[in-house]
């Protein structure tokens, strides 16, 4: 289930030194490396898995659009700033580039944060953003 108040958390997941000219696609690629990569990389070889970051990618989507939000760099930004913000408070942080699950397996059970931002870099990539 989707909140559409956490589309405005103010949390930078992005390096406070860093200061790209475009900050929302800055924080895109910063989640395409940290579980995009990975997370897609199985999707490809699991039809199953796939189909499930499908659904969670029409879940952003559909988010975006209650909050009147576009599906742009933007958007999907602070979509995905919200999704970390509210894993970092529950304890379950987003892993570091490289450190994200491999397996489609691995990923079948993976947790709803992690799924979401799959699915929010699915989107990135699909529509050119990344």
């Amino acid at each position: 289930m989707t909140n559409e108040f956490l589309a405005f958390a103010p949390i930078s997941a992005a390096p406070a030194e860093v200061s790209p000219a475009d900050p929302a696609r800055a924080l895109l690629d910063e989640m395409m490396a940290r579980v995009g990569v990975d997370g897609l990389a199985a999707a490809l070889g699991d039809a199953g898995l796939l189909a499930q970051v499908d659904q969670h990618a029409a879940a952003v989507r559909d988010a975006l659009h209650h909050a009147g939000r576009e599906v742009d760099a933007e958007g999907l930004a602070s979509y995905a700033k919200s999704i970390v913000a509210a894993a970092q408070r529950m304890g379950r942080p987003v892993p570091q580039p490289g450190r994200a699950y491999v397996s489609g397996t691995a990923w079948l059970a993976a947790e709803w944060h992690l799924m979401r931002l799959v699915a929010v870099c699915m989107i990135a990539e699909s529509t050119g953003l990344l």
